[in-house]
C-alpha cells in the first residue's frame, strides 16, 4: 500500500522559513513525478511546484512562489522536499505532496494517483 507522509510545517512569522518533507512508502518513486500543493480556507487546491523523475529533474513551480521556494528529491530516500524562503501570509494554508503515475510533472492535481494528507503551514504578519 502506497503511503505519502508530510512533515515540517507549523507556525513562522512572515520572513521565515519552513522545510517540508515528504516520505513515500510501498512504491520506489524514483521513476515518478513528485509535486506539492496547497489549499488555503476557503480556497481550491492549487500548484506549488513540481520535480519530474530522477532521469529530467526538471522543476516547475507557481508564478507567486518562485524565488522563494524550491522543489528537491532524494529517491535513495524516497522523500521530496519544498524549501519554503521568505515566507508570507498568503502562504498560510495546508501543504500536500502527491505522486505521478508517470515521470513527467504537471500542474494538474488530476495527473497525480497518491496523496499525503497535509501539513498545516501558517505565517503571521
Amino acid at each position: 500500500q502506497v503511503q505519502l507522509v508530510e512533515s515540517g510545517g507549523g507556525l513562522v512569522q512572515a520572513g521565515g522559513s519552513l522545510r517540508l518533507s515528504c516520505a513515500a512508502s510501498g512504491r520506489t518513486f524514483s521513476n515518478y513525478a513528485l509535486a506539492w500543493f496547497r489549499q488555503a480556507p476557503g480556497k481550491e487546491r492549487e500548484f506549488v511546484a513540481s520535480i519530474s523523475s530522477w532521469i529530467a529533474r526538471l522543476t516547475d513551480y507557481e508564478d507567486s512562489v518562485k524565488g522563494r521556494f524550491t522543489i528537491s528529491r532524494d529517491n535513495a530516500k524516497n522523500t521530496v522536499y519544498l524549501q519554503m524562503n521568505s515566507l508570507k501570509p498568503e502562504d498560510t494554508a495546508v501543504y500536500s505532496c502527491a505522486a505521478g503515475a508517470t515521470g513527467w510533472a504537471s500542474r494538474r492535481d488530476v495527473d497525480y494517483v497518491h496523496w499525503g494528507q497535509g501539513t498545516q503551514v501558517t505565517v503571521s504578519s
